[in-house]
C-alpha cells in the first residue's frame, strides 16, 4: 500500500492529467452522457439520506469484532479484534463513491450485480437500492463483518441483496456457476494483483456488451495499478475511465477502437 504522501503525489498526478469534469472537450457521446448525467448528476435520490443515516450509526457502534485477513490483500491488517467504528473509519467507500455506485446501477439498469467485499454493507446497500427489482450478490470474507452487513440490510429493508460468506477463491465459482451473466461487478477488498486480474477474467465469461466492471482503489498501491494497466489492455475491454477512486470499464459494441479517459471526480 502507498504510503499518505504517495497517494497525494498520485493524486495530483491523476488530477494534472485528468480531463475536466464537467464533460468538455470529450468527443465520446457516451462518455460525454456519462459524465453528465452519471457522473455529476447531484440530485439527492430518495435513498441516500437512509443509507447514510445508517453509516452514522455505524460510526458510533463501539462493539468489537474478530477480523481474520484472508491473506487477501485486506485493509483491515492482519487477524485481530477491530471495533466496528474503526472498520467504517478505514474500510467503508466515502459518501461521494457510494452515491456514484448508486447511480451507476440505475443510470445502466443493472439488474444482476456482484460485489466483492461487501465489508459492513454500505456500499451494498447503495447498490441495491438503486433497483428494488435487481439482484444484488455480495460476497464477504469475514463471518463477523457479513453479520453486521446483514444487520444493515434489515435496517434497511433491502430484500434483493443475498450474502456469500468466505474466501473469494473457494465462493465465487459457485456464484458464476449461478449466472449465465452478469450486468455490474464490483471488485473491492482485495488488492494483490494476481488476485484481482484472477477474478476479472473469471467475471469476463459472463460479459455482455452493455455490462460493467468496477475496479476500487486501483491507485492504492504498484500493484493495483499493474492490474489496472493490464486490464486497460486488455482484448475484450473496449474503453475503460480512471476517476483515481476505482477503474470503470466497458464491453459494448460501438466503440470500435479502444479508448482510455482519465476524468476528474
Amino acid at each position: 500500500m502507498y504510503s499518505k504522501s504517495q497517494l497525494a503525489f498520485k493524486w495530483f498526478q491523476y488530477f494534472a492529467q485528468a480531463s475536466n469534469g464537467r464533460g468538455y472537450g470529450i468527443h465520446s457521446p457516451f462518455v460525454y452522457q456519462f459524465v453528465r448525467e452519471v457522473l455529476n448528476d447531484d440530485r439527492d435520490y430518495y435513498a441516500y439520506k437512509l443509507i447514510e443515516t445508517a453509516k452514522k450509526n455505524l460510526l458510533l457502534d463501539d462493539r468489537l469484532l474478530p477480523v481474520k485477513d484472508l491473506g487477501a490483500g485486506a485493509r483491515y491488517g492482519m487477524d485481530s479484534v477491530k471495533m466496528v467504528s474503526a472498520i467504517v473509519t478505514r474500510s467503508v467507500s466515502s459518501q461521494k463513491f457510494g452515491r456514484l455506485l448508486f447511480r451507476l446501477a440505475n443510470f445502466y439498469h443493472m439488474k444482476i450485480i456482484v460485489e466483492l467485499g461487501s465489508s459492513l454493507g454500505i456500499s451494498t446497500a447503495y447498490l441495491a437500492s438503486a433497483d428494488p427489482s435487481s439482484q444484488v450478490i455480495t460476497l464477504e470474507g469475514s463471518p463477523a463483518i457479513a453479520a453486521i452487513a446483514l444487520e444493515t440490510f434489515q435496517k434497511l429493508k433491502l430484500e434483493n441483496i443475498s450474502q456469500v460468506t468466505g474466501n473469494f477463491d473457494d465462493v465465487l465459482a459457485g456464484v458464476l456457476l449461478s449466472h449465465s451473466k452478469v450486468d455490474l461487478v464490483f471488485i473491492d477488498g482485495n488488492h494483490q494483483k494476481k488476485s484481482v486480474l484472477d477474478y476479472f477474467e473469471k467475471f469476463l465469461h459472463k460479459m455482455s456488451p452493455s455490462s460493467l466492471i468496477i475496479i476500487h482503489d486501483i491507485h492504492w498501491s504498484r500493484e493495483m495499478e499493474e492490474a489496472w494497466l493490464i486490464i486497460q489492455e486488455h482484448p475484450r475491454v473496449k474503453m475503460s475511465i480512471d476517476i483515481f477512486s476505482a477503474g470503470l470499464v466497458f464491453f459494448r459494441d460501438e466503440f470500435q477502437v479502444k479508448q482510455k479517459f482519465t476524468i476528474r471526480f
